[in-house]
């Protein structure tokens, strides 16, 4: 058998505004079957935030005066007692733009009233608890380890509009080719 067949050899090297898509294999809880989009990359490290992990807590529940009844979001293992929101409000003043039509943060009490009122719509917004964190050189060694794939599509309909169970699946299939194959990959090979 080629095992060369199962090396990713990213072309891609990891910046703002690109996925990492965890190898179907990766053993690790915190970025089983993860997406990940990096909001920042230099020589001090990156972070960013998991798409497709879903909380038990309801976002309300964390913030009493917000009126959002969704799930909050496992952002990553660092910081859980923090909150974060990625966002397409392109209106939303002080937000940063992370790729096309995707914002992180911004003036969170014109997006409370926007909210409220209903300018701004809740599947507009995807709330984080924590956030993931790579030290200088970290995230470079694990994808020559191939923990990640790095790719460089991402829209805000993947973000908002896929559920967070297809999420995984759908990246891997965007990028096409060989991706598309790993993107069936069973969980476990050995139940195959």
């Amino acid at each position: 058998m080629n095992f060369d067949f199962f090396k990713y050899r990213n072309q891609l090297r990891p910046e703002k505004g690109r996925l990492l898509i965890s190898e179907p294999f990766l053993n690790d809880p915190n970025f089983e079957r993860t997406v990940v989009l990096l909001c920042e990359h230099n020589q001090d490290g990156s972070f960013g935030f998991v798409l497709n992990k879903q909380s038990i807590v309801k976002i309300n529940d964390v913030l009493a005066d917000l009126s959002v009844d969704s799930e909050a979001f496992i952002g990553g293992p660092v910081q859980q007692d923090t909150i974060h929101y990625l966002h397409r409000i392109v209106e939303l003043p002080e937000a940063i733009p992370i790729a096309d039509s995707i914002y992180w943060g911004g003036d969170f009490e014109a997006l409370q009233s926007g909210l409220d009122i209903g300018t701004i719509q809740e599947e507009d917004v995807r709330f984080f608890l924590g956030y993931s964190g790579w030290g200088a050189g970290q995230l470079e060694e694990e994808i020559k380890e191939d923990s990640w794939i790095v790719c460089d599509y991402i829209s805000s309909e993947l973000l908002f509009d896929i559920t967070p169970d297809q999420m995984w699946r759908k990246a891997l299939s965007n990028m096409g080719g060989r991706f598309s194959i790993y993107s069936n990959y069973p969980i476990d090979p050995n139940l195959n």
